[in-house]
């Protein structure tokens, strides 16, 4: 009896663990010139990892993007009370990385998000991360971890995994090493992922994609981005009695995505909740774009990518 009890017990845990997600908080630090002297400048970034998906994502990008929007009531005052539970602070400022990121775990599968005025593009990462897994090991961030290294998108990146988090996953599109990745830094110091905490979260819930997203490849994606601000245009010129607002194109500020919404063959997962929150700008991904301009072109003197 004590065994089948044991049993049933281990079980409810098992099932109560994969129906959480643990939430991967990693302190970032980006150089926004890689011409001039400046400072770096610093933000965190999450990786929310629940059964076989993932969803990473910087905080300034999930309090502002409309995966945060929509809900009132009960839900609202809900999540304000949750809030400092999930470890994200109330206001967003400017990030460099205004995208989101899901991957399939297992399959090594990777799904690259964006928007365009509110409409959502996406593509699957076509290149698969290339690892050389060295005999170093070193404590890294409190863990004892092994280093690695791949050349990916035009830089050498250095990883530190440990084998102690059974997880293949780690920050930006980078995966597939056996164990999480705590450290990660480029040859060029521009850019380094440092894991500072971890813990479990609630508000991870199944959100379907926008039907009319547009699926692009990664090598036509800029130029379908461009695309899509030209129609952006036009629609706002021809639109009856158009303001010029952002409210006249594709879905506005509403967002479906995250680790449910991933598209791109038959793959499917549990995503974040498209939640507002008390106290936070919730006038959509586009809001505040001249504001943050000249942060942008910050992030394009020096992408994470290369080529």
């Amino acid at each position: 009896m004590r065994n089948k009890f044991l049993i049933f017990f281990g079980l409810f845990l098992l099932t109560m663990y994969h129906g959480q997600t643990i939430r991967y908080i990693y302190q970032t630090s980006v150089n926004p010139d890689s011409i001039n002297l400046v400072s770096m400048k610093s933000e965190k970034t999450f990786l929310d990892v629940r059964g076989k998906q993932s969803l990473f994502i910087s905080e300034n990008k999930l309090i502002k993007d409309s995966l945060w929007s929509a809900n009132k009531g009960e839900e609202i005052k809900k999540e304000k009370k949750d809030i400092s539970k999930s470890g994200i602070r109330k206001h967003p400022e400017p990030t460099f990385f205004d995208y989101y990121i899901t991957k399939n775990i297992p399959e090594q599968k990777v799904y690259f998000y964006d928007r365009v005025f509110g409409k959502q593009i996406y593509y699957q990462e076509d290149r698969p991360v290339k690892w050389e897994i060295t005999d170093v090991t070193e404590v890294q961030n409190g863990y004892k971890a092994q280093k690695a290294l791949t050349n990916f998108g035009g830089r050498i990146w250095t990883a530190w995994f440990t084998k102690d988090i059974n997880v293949s996953d780690g920050p930006y599109k980078f995966s597939g090493l056996p164990g999480l990745i705590v450290k990660l830094e480029d040859d060029k110091g521009d850019y380094k992922f440092d894991l500072v905490k971890q813990m479990m979260i609630k508000n991870s819930f199944e959100e379907p994609i926008n039907s009319d997203a547009r699926q692009s490849t990664r090598v036509n994606f800029n130029g379908d981005k461009v695309a899509l601000e030209l129609e952006f245009s036009k629609n706002r010129r021809i639109a009856p009695g158009s303001d010029g607002g952002m409210q006249n194109f594709g879905s506005g500020g509403k967002h479906g995505g995250g680790m449910g919404g991933m598209r791109g063959g038959n793959h499917s997962g549990n995503g974040m909740s498209p939640r507002g929150m008390d106290g936070i700008d919730m006038s959509g991904p586009s809001s505040g774009m001249s504001s943050n301009s000249s942060f942008k072109n910050e992030v394009s003197q020096n992408p994470i990518e290369l080529k």
